[in-house]
């Protein structure tokens, strides 16, 4: 099982319609490619960052299906959220394996 982190620092400004695209728009996007069998999502509380910090987060049953998110799907998907939020967030992304 694999752990796909993507954490994202949006804009004050822009949060709440970020928040709301993301529930209503772009984890059940995510979820409709069935590469991943659950997300979740969270909200940093003591980030020094500038902005309001989120972590979205989806498990992988196995590489195969997180390298083919990542191939066919995530282009679009990330295509799409730079053009509704163009210029307000920074994101990195983070791929983790389970351990115990």
């Amino acid at each position: 099982m694999l752990l796909y982190n993507v954490t994202l620092i949006i804009e004050d400004a822009a949060a709440e319609r970020w928040l709301q695209w993301m529930q209503e728009i772009h984890i059940p996007e995510v979820m409709a490619t069935e590469m991943f069998v659950s997300s979740r999502l969270l909200k940093v509380v003591d980030s020094p960052n500038e902005g309001v910090t989120y972590c979205a987060q989806y498990v992988a049953e196995s590489m195969e299906n997180y390298l083919n998110y990542q191939d066919n799907f995530a282009p679009a998907l990330q295509s799409d959220l730079n053009a509704q939020f163009e210029n307000q967030f920074v994101a990195f992304r983070t791929l983790m394996e389970y351990v115990s």
